[in-house]
């Protein structure tokens, strides 16, 4: 699947063009202000295949040396549930969501995980998750 065109909306959910959100982080225009903001442009990167965002943005502490995503899962919506802190302003943050998926062979699912960011260098990056 290719990048989304200017005016189709990001497959973050927020509700705006690509370009316009995630896009602009994707292509390391801009960097996350929120921990929900990375979180949202991490879930638009595993929609898209953009493994290099999703390295770029993982901490090193627990990044993995590479990454393989499954070509077979598509990625069909996400839905914030919930964010503790993870602000411009703090050092920290959760956010909890819920990501839907439908495989190749049509069946389909959800993701459901608390996620922990930190801020290392004024950047947001993430530590790790516990699912669901």
């Amino acid at each position: 699947m290719g990048a989304p065109t200017l005016r189709r909306d990001c497959p973050c959910g927020a509700g705006r063009p690509y370009d316009a959100c995630c896009g602009r982080l994707h292509r390391g225009a801009a960097q996350a202000v929120t921990a929900e903001e990375l979180m949202r442009s991490r879930y638009a990167a595993f929609a898209l295949g953009d493994v290099e965002h999703l390295l770029r943005t993982w901490h090193p502490r627990t990044r993995p040396d590479s990454l393989e995503l499954d070509a077979g899962l598509a990625w069909t919506g996400l839905s914030v549930d919930d964010v503790v802190a993870g602000g411009a302003d703090d050092a920290e943050g959760e956010v909890a969501f819920t990501a839907s998926w439908r495989d190749a062979a049509g069946r389909s699912g959800a993701l459901v995980e608390r996620s922990r960011f930190a801020r290392r260098a004024g950047r947001w990056l993430y530590l790790d998750g516990v699912h669901d």
